[in-house]
């Protein structure tokens, strides 16, 4: 064991006597904190208390809805909050599924929207698609409404957040993958269950002009630019689920909200 931290971490092996004693201290500290989380959480529901829980990752990386084998272990689908937390799934009354306005992708795995030109490069570029702690580019491609059809189909979203809008701000055009098409020419709306059937696939586009003008910052609705707002409306056509929140900056004040996702 030694050995192998010496030549991964380049570093003096731990002494298990003293790892020990600081877990024994570090127990007393956290001990208060410590409960079952299912009973707090089910208790504050009881309570009628708003209890807001966020999801790692995406639905694609899901071990059993995404594209096995490039997956998480985990689900951080809607499912995962109830085996996660205790949380009945009748006890859920609003699931807000959370896009970006292009699509980025860490890792491996099959992308059918990705772009690998000036485009791709610009949008990593600008909207600062790189790995947090590595550094690593994000694979960056167009919007894929097949797979956030998917994504709402899995987790049955009650409404959806439109991300970083302000990132498309000045391209001469845009696209939105609306299906994809087969190796023989079928036309395909339903994400393939079958990495073999996807791979062979190639994405089906509308495209949009860019828009005059800017989002970023926007907070109004009827300030967004029309060839941005029909950007959205398109989105949400072919998702179909609203989208009641769209992000324009990073800042909290930089957020257009259409309806109340809290209020069903």
């Amino acid at each position: 064991h030694n050995s192998i931290i010496e030549s991964v971490y380049h570093s003096q092996p731990l002494e298990f006597e003293d790892v020990f004693q600081k877990c024994k201290e570090w127990a007393v500290q956290l001990a208060p904190y410590i409960h079952p989380v299912e009973r707090i959480i089910n208790d504050a529901a009881d309570a009628s208390k708003t209890v807001i829980i966020e999801g790692a990752q995406g639905t694609m990386l899901d071990l059993d809805h995404g594209t096995y084998p490039f997956v998480t272990s985990s689900n951080p689908t809607i499912g995962g909050a109830s085996t996660g937390l205790g949380l009945a799934s009748n006890r859920i009354d609003v699931v807000l599924g959370v896009f970006k306005a292009y699509n980025t992708r860490v890792g491996n795995g099959n992308f059918l929207t990705e772009l690998l030109d000036e485009t791709g490069q610009s949008i990593r570029r600008i909207a600062n698609e790189f790995g947090t702690t590595t550094g690593r580019p994000r694979r960056v491609g167009w919007f894929d409404s097949v797979v956030a059809r998917h994504s709402a189909r899995i987790n049955g979203y009650t409404s959806l957040v439109l991300t970083r809008l302000d990132v498309l701000d000045g391209f001469e055009s845009l696209k939105i993958c609306t299906g994809y098409e087969s190796q023989n020419g079928e036309k395909i709306r339903h994400f393939p269950g079958n990495p073999a059937t996807l791979s062979q696939c190639k994405p089906v586009y509308d495209e949009f002009p860019g828009w005059d003008g800017v989002t970023a910052g926007v907070s109004n609705l009827s300030d967004l630019p029309d060839g941005a707002r029909a950007y959205v409306d398109r989105i949400e056509e072919l998702v179909g689920v609203p989208v009641d929140i769209i992000s324009t900056g990073p800042h909290r004040d930089e957020t257009i909200m259409i309806r109340e996702v809290l209020k069903r």
